[in-house]
Formats: structure tokens, sequence, C-alpha cells
């Protein structure tokens, strides 16, 4: 088997988080954009309790929680406040002379990982 001259912290290689429902692989320096929140005190850092999983570079099996790791964490930065592209659904009853159209946008928070701590 072939040692890493890296430390322990340097070979997480990825992470799976969770974040309103959703599972979210990283890696250290992604960008990924999660559900907008309100963010305390104007803080620049998000940081996601809810680790599900952790793989690493030197081919040893993933840490898998159950459900979540205890003791894990991602560090993130957040960079802006973005809007996905428009969503339009249109409703409309037949012989009635009915028609709606509404269009959609939703909010997200873009972050950078910065850290995976297992």
């Amino acid at each position: 088997m072939l040692r890493s001259h890296f430390s322990n912290e340097d070979i997480t290689v990825y992470a799976i988080i969770e974040d309103s429902g959703t599972q979210i692989k990283v890696s250290q320096g992604d960008t990924v954009e999660v559900d907008l929140r309100e963010i305390e005190g104007g803080a620049q850092q998000i940081v996601f309790g809810r680790v599900l999983a952790i793989g690493t570079a030197d081919g040893a099996p993933a840490r898998v929680g159950a459900p979540y790791i205890t003791g894990a964490s991602v560090t993130a930065t957040v960079l802006a406040e973005t809007r996905s592209r428009k969503t339009v659904s249109v409703k409309y009853k037949r012989r009635k002379g009915t028609r709606k159209k509404i269009g959609h946008r939703q909010g997200y928070l873009k972050v950078r990982i910065d850290s995976i701590a297992s």
C-alpha cells in the first residue's frame, strides 16, 4: 500500500453534506449553491454540521455516518446571494377563458468550500 506524506486533514477528498433536505457532494475549493437563509450577524462563514460521508484519497473506504458523522463539519465562505433562472408555469382551464401565467425565481447562496474537518 502506498503511504501518503500528507497529514490526516490534507487527504480528505470529498464530503457529502445535507442541507435543507438535499445531499450535496463537495470538495475543498468547490463553489456550490445552497438554499437561501438568514446569516446571523452578517457572518461570512457557514458551518455545515450534517456530514453524511467523508471519502479520502488514500484508497481507504469512505466513513459513513448513521445518519451523520459525529464531530465532522464543513466550513464554507459566502460569496454572493444569487437567483436561479425564471421558471414559468401556466394555469389553463378549457372552455372557461381562464389563463394565468406565473413566474418564480428561487434564491440561493453561492458558497466556496474552505475546509472539511473530520
